[in-house]
């Protein structure tokens, strides 16, 4: 356990001084601030709160923003150590395997939720500032969005890690990270919605819609967060599917959680594997 802990400590430091990771914070919170400013102003047309936009807007980025910026912190985390030799030393003292990975994983996990934190609340406090009164349950909207944030980073750092484990070099790695980001993020749905267009309702059921969502986990992320209410799901243009799905919120957090488990479960063993 100590040799995890001080690992996490030495990803935390590396990940504080990647300019890279810094910069995707600092863009994360501009982005934020200017959605929050910028975005309440169809509110008084469509008669939601200003909250509620901006929940919307932010869960719109984080799909976006997020995954890249876990696949920044992950893609390198085992095959960039193993090019530089680093690994080599590391396994040389008395550390297991699973401490590297769990070690590794908790702090880049600190790491993502600072950038959250940090990123989505400069959206809360605007917010805040501007003195608009908002429902208890739009902040309690606003906080499982933020959650739920942090939750599909992780994915993307197990998802990372289990590429990372997989290829021999950091180039391979970070080509297949942009890959795996391309598909989760923007090539699963526009075929999912072409297969929708296509079938036209002949042949794909609400249960194999809702099974084809859960295969994805930035589609989790949207029906968790984007059906949250009556005024998210009507200004995100989601009452239908917020409607027709029958998974509570409680199993949709459940999947997000078996997407971050299983992935790492699966680099662990390739990595216990892997010759040095």
């Amino acid at each position: 356990m100590s040799a995890a802990i001080v690992i996490a400590g030495r990803e935390i430091r590396d990940s504080l001084r990647n300019r890279r990771v810094l910069a995707a914070t600092g863009l994360m919170a501009a982005l934020a601030l200017t959605l929050t400013l910028l975005g309440s102003a169809p509110t008084g047309t469509v008669g939601v709160s200003k909250l509620s936009v901006t929940i919307v807007s932010l869960a719109s980025l984080t799909i976006f923003l997020v995954p890249l910026i876990a696949l920044l912190i992950a893609h390198d985390a085992i095959s960039g150590e193993m090019e530089r030799g680093t690994m080599a030393l590391l396994l040389a003292h008395p550390v297991r395997r699973i401490d590297v990975i769990g070690g590794k994983f908790a702090g880049h996990a600190l790491v993502l939720a600072i950038a959250a934190i940090v990123g989505y609340g400069t959206a809360a406090l605007a917010l805040a500032v501007l003195g608009d009164e908002v429902e208890i349950g739009a902040w309690a909207a606003f906080a499982t969005m933020v959650g739920t944030s942090i939750l599909l980073g992780l994915v993307f750092i197990a998802l990372g890690y289990l590429v990372s484990a997989s290829v021999r070099d950091s180039r391979t790695a970070a080509a297949a990270a942009i890959g795996l980001w391309l598909f989760f993020v923007l090539i699963y749905d526009m075929a999912l919605l072409g297969v929708l267009v296509a079938d036209q309702g002949r042949t794909l059921t609400p249960a194999a819609l809702n099974a084809l969502l859960l295969a994805n986990p930035s589609d989790v992320f949207r029906l968790i967060n984007l059906t949250s209410g009556p005024d998210v799901s009507l200004y995100a243009g989601m009452a239908g599917v917020a409607h027709r799905s029958g998974a509570s919120a409680s199993i949709l957090i459940s999947v997000l959680v078996g997407w971050i488990a299983i992935p790492l479960l699966l680099a662990s063993l390739v990595f216990m594997r892997r010759e040095l």
